[in-house]
């Protein structure tokens, strides 16, 4: 049962009408930093909110994107020879991940609209940073596969569960920024995992792990204190929300801007609202272009390191394999940033320039990348700059809540289908275009790239519901 809403004075509410609604001059500050322009308590609010939310959802996604692309670096070093990965596992081990995830993920957000997420994220954390643990033990192939899915169904809640959250605190021009800061985590995660591995590699024999053994080992040693800190700093949604850092007046203020902002709160899931729900084209746009974006890339294939690893000349070492690929999460991390800025300010809300230029940057790299017989330097150029195309989930996010403002329990649901309709897709097209046997020349699955980029393409300029009246979320 859901904790009753925050009754707050109604003097505080009065004062806050004063506070959001007060208009100032835009200042040049503001394109670096939306809060510039607002007043100081508002202000002193959002760096509260920046502190706790961003900072644990930023940290969290961090430990997920560590905890699932450990086992492609564990692969590349020394895993597939100490078990015997010679055919498809590690296919089948990174489908097994994609298939919890797929389970857990619209559950879970529906979870998020009866239950405090403050006690439900955290503990699923919790339970995927002891299974990281437990992957050090395995010895064999089906060991991975059923810790890879219970990991995969602990992992569900977080993504789509802390952008939920993003999205019942943040007003339309601070939502794009956040939202995308949020991801960034997820490629300064994976950069992360190749540098820790060049780093523990060398720690193989100690204590009677190997190299990749002792990496679980660090990752969930990492994991654990985040998943603990989520429990005393994540906040609930605004009209449950209570944490100790928010004053009653701070708590009135953030219900203010999210009923200003026409966000809507929590209601009950009737046969009428799923019935509303199905039968708005809300759902079934965003979620095909959520399906084209996180399709359109590698699958979650170490196509870098795998290709640095068959390379003959030279012949790279470990930890070049496993370092030389961060680059790539190093462009992932610095365009997601670009677009988040640059769709709040140039774009002026608009959310489909940036995904279309990064689509059409992946759409090169893959295309070039199918040609296969290119110059070395190009291939090293494909491998990195694809990196542009991995940050656009934060702005699709942003446009969902957008979109789906009025309705609370729609949001929650198509944020939810997005990311699991497209992880649906990801439980078995890899085994189809992105079979281990054909690495690294992965010729279905960069011709397959290249279609789903180009689909990506033709998405974004039929709706811009921001840029009509407050009836673009009626429809």
């Amino acid at each position: 049962m859901a904790p009753p809403s925050i009754v707050v004075d109604e003097r505080a509410t009065e004062s806050t009408d004063a506070i959001i609604q007060k208009e100032v001059k835009r200042k040049w500050t503001s394109y670096i930093w939306d809060t510039f322009d607002k007043s100081p308590e508002e202000r002193r609010l959002l760096f509260k909110l920046d502190t706790a939310i961003l900072t644990f959802a930023s940290l969290g996604y961090f430990i997920k994107n560590l905890d699932q692309i450990n086992i492609n670096n564990a692969f590349v070093s020394g895993m597939k020879e100490d078990l015997g990965l010679y055919q498809n596992q590690l296919n089948y081990m990174q489908t097994a991940w994609t298939v919890g995830y797929v389970v857990g993920e619209i559950p879970s957000n529906i979870m998020l609209t009866r239950i405090p997420p403050r006690y439900w994220i955290p503990a699923a954390e919790v339970i995927w940073s002891v299974l990281t643990f437990a992957l050090s033990r395995a010895n064999s192939a089906e060991q991975v596969y059923v810790l890879r899915f219970f990991i995969g169904l602990a992992e569900s809640t977080f993504y789509p569960g802390m952008q939920y959250i993003i999205g019942s605190w943040y007003r339309k021009d601070e939502l794009a920024k956040r939202s995308c800061i949020f991801h960034t985590s997820s490629g300064i995660g994976s950069m992360f995992s190749g540098y820790l591995m060049a780093s523990v590699y060398h720690l193989g024999g100690k204590g009677g792990f190997k190299g990749w053994q002792w990496l679980f080992i660090v990752d969930g040693i990492i994991s654990l204190p985040v998943a603990i800190a989520g429990f005393f700093v994540l906040p609930d949604v605004p009209e449950i929300s209570n944490p100790w850092y928010l004053s009653e007046k701070e708590i009135s203020l953030a219900q203010k801007r999210m009923e200003l902002e026409g966000r809507g709160t929590r209601q009950p899931f009737t046969k009428s609202k799923f019935k509303k729900i199905f039968s708005s084209w809300h759902i079934y746009f965003l979620t095909l272009l959520y399906v084209t974006f996180n399709n359109g890339g590698g699958g979650g294939q170490p196509l870098f390191a795998q290709w640095l690893k068959a390379s003959k000349d030279p012949v790279y070492t470990v930890a070049q394999i496993n370092a030389y690929p961060t680059t790539t999460y190093a462009v992932q991390v610095f365009t997601t940033l670009v677009y988040a800025w640059t769709s709040d300010t140039i774009f002026k809300g608009r959310r489909w320039p940036p995904i279309l230029f990064g689509a059409c940057s992946n759409l090169l790299c893959y295309i070039s990348l199918a040609i296969w017989n290119i110059p070395t330097g190009w291939h090293w150029f494909c491998y990195i700059y694809m990196g542009s195309g991995y940050g656009l989930s934060g702005l699709c996010m942003a446009w969902a809540h957008e979109i789906c403002s009025e309705d609370n329990e729609e949001r929650a649901l198509v944020i939810g289908m997005m990311n699991d309709i497209a992880y649906v897709f990801q439980s078995w097209l890899p085994l189809i275009v992105w079979r281990q046997v054909d690495a690294p020349n992965y010729h279905k699955g960069f011709i397959s790239s290249s279609v789903l980029k180009q689909q990506q393409q033709q998405q974004q300029q039929p709706v811009e519901p921001q840029d009509t009246d407050d009836s673009a979320t009626k429809n």
